[in-house]
């Protein structure tokens, strides 16, 4: 019994401790708000919103991927202090107990960003609220079409790599035929993908298919690879994303095929090469 009643008072005691930092008004939440996308080179504005309450402020901090990188303390002089963390370049000028304005941001600075908020005594009390960052660097060349033969006859199989510029996030390579999609898995080549020494990332695809009639529509044949950035990212946000592109987010390279009235030994028909086309197509419209 006795030991009942004294777990009963810690109960009651700890209880009315947390009534008492609650009444006085202490630390309630913690939100962040943090760009969704950036491109390089942007300004990047991380706020940290909060509720103290009649409480004070001790300090806010900063992390990316749960590294400190700025920190704000009302007492100390200077009050603020950034650090050095890779991606994270901070403009102190611009950034108080509220927000961080980080510039110019690079793809290194994509990450998760938390902030955490803790409040001077009697409540000694602290929250934190997190969000993630991605900076897009979009390829500033178009695909490459290599692997293309000067003559072609029906019954060739006809094998070709598509490799795309360099992005961050890694381009998405499609091959289309005559505008189809290819989807079958027995037409693609997959390869690995390449990042160089800045992580900057290459991916290429091939595609392989026998030649034949019913590829030629009005006598010629497109093939055609297309590089884009995952149409994912630009699902939310999307407007104050475009504004700042400098390009749109795909590019393409034709490859066109004629057939020709020359014919074989094999009274086949034999197609040439005419030429290969690089265009910018606006896939954002």
């Amino acid at each position: 019994m006795g030991l009942t009643v004294v777990k009963l008072s810690l109960n009651l005691l700890l209880w009315g401790l947390i009534q008492a930092v609650a009444t006085n008004g202490g630390l309630s939440w913690v939100s962040v708000n943090v760009p969704q996308y950036r491109v390089p080179g942007d300004t990047a504005l991380l706020q940290c919103n909060y509720d103290l309450g009649n409480g004070s402020l001790y300090s806010v901090k900063w992390y990316k991927d749960h590294e400190e990188f700025y920190r704000f303390v009302p007492k100390t002089r200077p009050q603020a202090t950034a650090y050095r963390v890779q991606g994270a370049t901070v403009d102190l000028s611009k950034s108080d107990s509220r927000k961080v304005v980080l510039h110019p941001v690079d793809w290194k600075t994509s990450g998760l960003y938390r902030c955490e908020v803790s409040a001077e005594a009697p409540a000694f009390s602290s929250a934190q609220s997190e969000s993630r960052m991605e900076v897009i660097y979009f390829p500033q060349e178009d695909p490459i079409i290599t692997g293309v033969e000067l003559q072609y006859q029906i019954g060739d199989e006809i094998t070709l790599n598509c490799t795309s510029g360099k992005s961050h996030p890694a381009s998405i390579l499609h091959w289309y035929i005559n505008e189809q999609q290819v989807t079958s898995s027995g037409a693609l080549i997959r390869y690995p993908a390449y990042h160089d020494p800045n992580g900057l990332i290459t991916t290429t695809l091939g595609l392989r298919f026998t030649l034949s009639s019913r590829h030629f529509q009005g006598g010629s044949m497109k093939v055609k690879c297309i590089a884009s950035v995952s149409p994912a990212l630009w699902r939310t946000d999307r407007e104050s994303v475009v504004q700042n592109l400098p390009i749109k987010d795909m590019r393409e390279a034709l490859l066109l095929v004629k057939s020709s009235t020359t014919r074989t030994t094999k009274s086949l028909p034999l197609l040439r090469l005419v030429t290969v086309l690089f265009v910018i197509v606006f896939a954002l419209t």
